[in-house]
């Protein structure tokens, strides 16, 4: 990952949404797009669990876009409460014209990216501190990759078991994490690349 984001400015349905773009080194296996928490508790493209989440997929060879939900940063438009977050995620996917992308998401964007799988096929979907306790997330692919913080007092652990469970997809804990994965990000990431099939 080079060490300066590029950013880019895609038009969605609310106006601008801005977005940062991370290449790996050589040519792209696929495009990520990554989504971050929920945007009026202060998540934006830059926090650093959708940070990690971007330098994991850059590690395995996709090129990373992060944006921010309308409203936040230089994005357009106003929070819409999950309906046009994903019309957000959505018009970014057109842009890239990415038929198999990676879908990666932390927490309010877990969710946001959980929604937007049902109306695209994605390559694979990561979903890191899914808030299935505040908004309601359906149910996703087999193969998913689903990651909690052990310590997690935001999103109780059980409410993402008892979400999962019925899917039958797997859960992977990171021993002794928050919701914020304080001092477990380097774990977080090798959560990602080393369960990566």
């Amino acid at each position: 990952m080079r060490a300066a984001s590029r950013r880019e400015t895609v038009r969605g349905p609310a106006g601008d949404i801005e977005c940062a773009v991370d290449e790996p080194q050589g040519s792209a296996r696929g495009v990520a797009l990554i989504a971050h928490p929920h945007p009026l508790f202060g998540g934006t493209l830059d926090n650093k669990v959708v940070q990690t989440l971007a330098r994991a997929l850059v590690e395995l060879g996709y090129t990373a876009w992060r944006l921010n939900f309308r409203g936040v940063g230089r994005s357009e438009g106003a929070h819409d409460e999950g309906r046009g977050e994903v019309a957000d995620l959505a018009a970014v996917l057109a842009h890239l014209g990415a038929e198999r992308p990676v879908l990666a998401g932390f927490s309010f964007g877990a969710v946001m990216q959980a929604k937007l799988a049902a109306r695209v096929a994605p390559a694979r979907l990561v979903l890191v501190g899914i808030a299935v306790n505040h908004f309601e997330a359906p149910a996703v692919p087999a193969g998913t990759l689903l990651i909690h913080g052990e310590n997690d007092d935001t999103v109780p652990i059980s409410t993402v078991r008892d979400w999962a469970k019925p899917q039958g997809l797997p859960l992977i804990v990171v021993p002794g994490a928050d919701h914020f994965f304080h001092h477990k990000l380097p774990d977080l990431r090798m959560a990602v690349t080393s369960n990566w099939k």
